[in-house]
């Protein structure tokens, strides 16, 4: 197997964590090389939003740390307070990504289109002559005394720096697999145990049968540990074949995975007029279809200010792959790109790396794509003289 050249910086996991490390490596010219275990970038981020791509909101920084857990407020306030949701916005938008805000705060791409989203990171990568090397997931990576040895199936590497941007393990079709955790337990790091965040409730009441498919809006869902109440949410039910679904069942579902209840249960006010509706005991559905995962690399083991790891000189993280989970609403996306910049600012630091000059596309403009479509023939009869 060929020992290629040493890099400055591996980059492991090109989802929204890793694209946007590699975008900003790029930015503050720290030369990296991104590796991805798929055959493409972004495959979660293509199902974000049910493929609209919930970039972030329009909250203050302040406003979205206090909506995550207190102990995520702490960790994620040097992220998220250096690169808040207004300025990530105008990150895509200088970037050539247009935006639109919907009535409750949400961010989006103007078109609607997650692929447009992944789109503009690759382009950005282009700019910058960042690779990206597909179809090799990393097997292991081994600490040396002047760095680490990355191995893949394919090829061994040397890299000053490492940054693990895997993401959690739902969808595991999408490559977040937990290999990431895994390299990171083999290099001393404690992993929290695994919960599903975000995801729907099996629930096969008679209820069910007579509102199968309605969506009732503005709904409270009040959690229970045992007796005690630990939380409410509201939002969106969605009654499915399955159970029930909606931005209010997913934030009610993760907060029962984070504050590790034993006995859950909830109670669900869905309409005026009409009975609480009391689940006891609560069945969430499984971790593989949370659209986030609770659990991960312990943030105990990892510097806030610079995402660097206490326990590994020139080990990084960034993302879902740490112990980091928030409400539906573009929260996750925020800090995942908020913890990966601020791993390159840290990394670009240290290393004394020179930014190249600005490259930026004029703020919201993009090279249009070429319109493949055959454009219908213009026939003219004339008559001859």
């Amino acid at each position: 197997m060929k020992e290629q050249q040493s890099t400055p910086l591996v980059i492991i996991g090109a989802g929204a964590a890793g694209l946007m490390a590699a975008s900003h490596a790029g930015e503050r010219g720290v030369p990296a090389l991104l590796l991805e275990r798929k055959h493409r970038a972004g495959s979660k981020l293509l199902m974000c939003g049910n493929g609209r791509c919930n970039l972030t909101s329009t909250l203050t920084a302040d406003q979205m740390l206090s909506d995550f857990a207190p102990t995520l407020d702490a960790f994620l306030r040097p992220a998220i307070t250096a690169f808040s949701p207004s300025q990530l916005q105008n990150w895509f938008e200088r970037n050539g990504l247009p935006l639109m805000q919907t009535r409750d705060g949400k961010v989006f791409p103007k078109s609607e289109r997650a692929p447009d989203v992944v789109r503009c990171f690759t382009d950005v990568l282009r700019r910058y002559e960042a690779p990206i090397c597909y179809n090799a997931p990393v097997e292991k990576i081994a600490e040396q005394p002047n760095g680490f040895a990355i191995q893949t199936r394919a090829f061994r590497i040397h890299a000053d720096r490492v940054l693990i941007a895997t993401g959690g393990v739902s969808y595991p079709k999408t490559g977040s697999v937990g290999d990431g955790q895994k390299m990171a337990r083999e290099l001393g790091h404690k992993l929290q145990p695994y919960r599903p965040g975000l995801v729907g409730i099996e629930w096969a009441d008679p209820w069910m049968k007579t509102h199968m498919g309605q969506e009732f809006k503005g709904a409270r869902v009040r959690v229970f540990d045992d007796k005690r109440c630990i939380g409410e949410t509201s939002g969106l039910l969605e009654c499915e074949r399955w159970g029930l679904g909606g931005g209010a069942i997913s934030n009610a579902t993760r907060l029962l995975s984070r504050l590790n209840a034993r006995k859950p249960s909830a109670e669900i006010t869905y309409a005026h007029r009409e009975p609480a509706l009391s689940i006891s005991p609560l069945k969430m559905r499984p971790l593989k279809e949370a659209m986030v995962t609770v659990g991960g690399v312990d943030l105990q083991d990892i510097n806030p200010d610079t995402m660097g790891s206490k326990r590994t000189r020139n080990l990084y993280f960034a993302g879902e792959v740490m112990d980091v989970d928030g409400p539906t609403g573009g929260y996750n996306l925020t800090a995942a790109f908020a913890t990966a910049r601020l791993a390159i600012d840290a990394i670009a630091a240290e290393g004394s790396f020179k930014p190249p000059q600005s490259r930026a596309r004029p703020q919201g403009k993009r090279a249009a794509r070429p319109d493949r479509r055959r454009k219908p023939t213009r026939h003219t009869n004339r008559r001859r003289r």
